[in-house]
């Protein structure tokens, strides 16, 4: 990740947390802390998961999706969350494994990750563990986790390629890959492709859906599937456009359709070479 991007996401989910702890909702798509009826991050959560988890932690998601619910999480295994911000996924998976496995938090962010222990702390959930890395370099064992997650993350990272390598490495011989994140689909002038993603993935750096596709292939990874989640049309992102200096309506059929919300699943095959841990 460069060191720019990287600090522009360091700091906008510390906001993200701030805010949180003061009783606000940190939406992304709609650029408002005071609701949260934007059509990126809200209603992602049955009230059952909502209820099963402190208020902070769904306040503090910045999330595209609900991976823990996609997944298909099974007793005893482990988990890790790819950026997991205020805690909520890794809470839910913690509960889906059971006590007899294991959810790791990975985050960047001091200030989420304090969070993401409080809300650990409030729910009196034991199976969990926040670390402090960067998903370009995560900080566990080779084939050491049965299921990655992410919401709404990668899209946010510099290096992609490293990621993916990454991911595939932590991955068990047969591990899933489960993430939600933001994809385009189709061709999206250069200036109004960099503002649907400002709006839809907060900080840009959505790939094609293609593209996406084939980083997981040259990562190793197999049975790679991209399904839509939500689909957003420009109608959904007007105010932000407006806002930017352009015209939500003669821009409509290049952008309607083609941002979207998608849950990407893949499979690290039973044998395979170990890749090298890139330094």
């Amino acid at each position: 990740m460069s060191a720019d991007i990287k600090e522009a996401v360091r700091e906008k989910y510390g906001q993200a947390a701030k805010r949180a702890r003061t009783g606000n909702t940190s939406c992304c798509g709609s650029g408002s802390a005071s609701s949260c009826s934007d059509p990126v991050t809200s209603n992602l959560y049955t009230l059952e998961e909502g209820a099963a988890i402190p208020e902070a932690a769904l306040r503090a998601s910045l999330g595209c999706g609900n991976p823990t619910a996609l997944a298909e999480l099974r007793t005893g295994e482990t988990v890790l969350d790819l950026g997991s911000g205020g805690g909520i996924d890794v809470l839910l998976s913690a509960r889906r494994v059971g006590p007899t496995g294991k959810a790791y938090g990975l985050d960047m962010t001091d200030e989420m990750l304090a969070l993401a222990r409080e809300n650990q702390k409030k729910a009196g959930v034991e199976n969990v563990v926040f670390l402090k890395g960067e998903i370009e370099q995560i900080p566990l064992p080779d084939s050491s986790v049965d299921v990655i997650i992410s919401n709404c993350v990668i899209n946010l990272s510099a290096d992609k390629d490293r990621v993916l390598s990454e991911a595939f490495r932590v991955l068990k011989p047969g591990g899933r890959f489960a993430v939600s994140d933001v994809v385009v689909r189709g061709d999206v002038p250069a200036e109004i492709r960099r503002n649907m993603e400002l709006w839809v993935g907060c900080i840009a750096g959505a790939l094609l859906d293609v593209e996406y596709t084939a980083k997981l292939q040259a990562a190793g990874f197999e049975r790679i599937g991209i399904e839509p989640t939500r689909v957003y049309s420009v109608e959904d992102a007007k105010q932000f456009l407006m806002q930017e200096g352009m015209d939500a309506e003669a821009i409509a059929p290049q952008v309607d359709g083609k941002f979207m919300s998608a849950f990407i699943r893949a499979v690290k095959p039973e044998s395979s070479p170990q890749p090298e841990r890139r330094q």
